[in-house]
Order: structure tokens, then sequence, then C-alpha cells
């Protein structure tokens, strides 16, 4: 945070979006980003290198459910984990893996072999995701769906990536660490901090560690992963104090 506080104009700050910067709610698509975010987001993207928006939504989707933040100075957008990037207006991906439409395709028939016609699936694109916050039974059919969907995403050449209530198959080769240390290293980064919530986060903590620069890690706490918030450095209460952090983060950068 001193690094931080010294050199803002070298500070790189990495933000997951659903949990961190928008509460989690039980149907994603309802999801909307905390109304004082793109505020204090704007304020503090004046005076950083970059603010980077590291999530396994679609750029565009996090554009949709947060409103206000394409006007965000020097914001990028990393997608799908990385595979995707907005800045500046415009998105550039490669093509969509060919494993993800077809795994998509045999989702019904699974869930219904498996009694789990109350879970929800997700299509992102460049992923699908299946939710279980909304079943009877959420943690029963998490565990339920560890295994099928695990061998599923192997048929197709996929990796399962868990999340809270939440079971995702994505191409593999690129994680929230890796999109976040290759844009380190773009930028030119003399300090960095990274704040998430859940399991795909802990990627993008070692990249804050494994850098060589100053860090600092921010867990946007819950009773629902409680191994990030052991890994991190600084915890707030959810995505009212995370906008909290940022607001004081930003008022100091402005006064040095």
């Amino acid at each position: 945070m001193e690094a931080i506080l010294k050199d803002p104009g070298g500070a790189v700050i990495g933000l997951d979006f659903d949990g961190t910067l928008a509460p989690i709610v039980p149907d994603p698509a309802s999801a909307r980003i905390h109304p004082e975010a793109p505020g204090v987001l704007a304020e503090l993207g004046a005076h950083v290198a970059a603010v980077a928006i590291v999530t396994g939504r679609p750029a565009a989707t996090v554009l949709e459910l947060g409103p206000g933040l394409a006007d965000v100075p020097g914001l990028v957008v990393l997608g799908h984990y990385g595979f995707e990037r907005w800045e500046g207006g415009r998105i550039s991906a490669p093509p969509p893996p060919a494993g993800v439409p077809r795994a998509e395709a045999e989702l019904p028939l699974l869930l219904s072999s498996l009694g789990l016609s109350d879970v929800t699936i997700e299509d992102k694109g460049r992923a699908v995701a299946v939710h279980t916050r909304r079943a009877a039974d959420p943690e029963g059919a998490l565990a339920a769906l560890r295994e099928p969907l695990a061998r599923l995403a192997a048929e197709h050449d996929l990796v399962l990536e868990p999340g809270r209530m939440v079971l995702e198959l994505r191409p593999p080769g690129m994680d929230k660490g890796q999109a976040l240390g290759l844009f380190l290293a773009e930028r030119a980064a003399r300090s960095v901090m990274f704040v998430g919530d859940d399991l795909g986060d802990l990627a993008a903590f070692d990249a804050v560690a494994g850098s060589g620069l100053p860090g600092v890690t921010v867990c946007s706490g819950s009773a629902e992963v409680a191994l990030l918030a052991e890994r991190a450095d600084i915890v707030v209460d959810g995505p009212e104090g995370v906008v909290a952090l940022i607001s004081e983060l930003a008022s100091a950068v402005s006064r040095s």
C-alpha cells in the first residue's frame, strides 16, 4: 500500500467482478455493480497506471452489468479469465473453442439423469456454467455435480473451474493469474493490488506474490470461501467493503 501511495502512476489495480464489485445474487443475469463502484474507480483510475477487471464473465457482460465502467480512465476488462480483452471500446478475443457448445448440448440430459433439474445453466459464450444457488439443496447439488462435470469437461478438452455455488466448464491455457501477470509485464507495473472473492482468484493472488513487485491482496469476504481470506493481506466485508477501501485509496492518491 505504501508503494502504491508513493507512486500511484506505477500501480495496477486488479479486481474481480462478481462478489467483489457486484454482490452475489441467485440469478447471475440479475447481478449489478455496486452503485458507488464506477465513481470511485473513475477517481482512482485518473491517478494509477491502470484499473483491470479480471473476470470469468464475458467483457461485454461486465460492461452491461456495470453501467459507468466504460468511463473509468485506463480501464481494461480481461474477460473469460483473460482470453478476452476490452479496452477503449473494442473487444479482442480468439475464436470460441468447439468443446464449449458440445458440452453445453449434453448438459440437460446429464442434469436430468442426476435429478438436478433445479440448477441453472449459464451460456457464457466461451464457457458454460452450472449454478446451484437456486437449487433446493445448493451444497448437495454442487457435490453431486463435481465428478460428472469433470468427466464432461475432460471429454471436450475443457477444464472445470469451481466457484461460489457454481461449476464452470471453460477452455484450458489461461487463468486469472496468467492474465494478471501478463498485464503487469505489459504495463511495466511498479506495484499491484488485486481484489477478489472466490477460488478462481487464488491464481491472481499467486501472480501478485510471484511478480516481484510490491503487492497487496484483498479478499471481499464471505462465509462461503474461507481459503481466500486466509491468503489475503486485507479482508473487507463484501462489495460494500471493497468500495469503501477503493474510495479511501482514491482519496489518498489524489492527495499524494
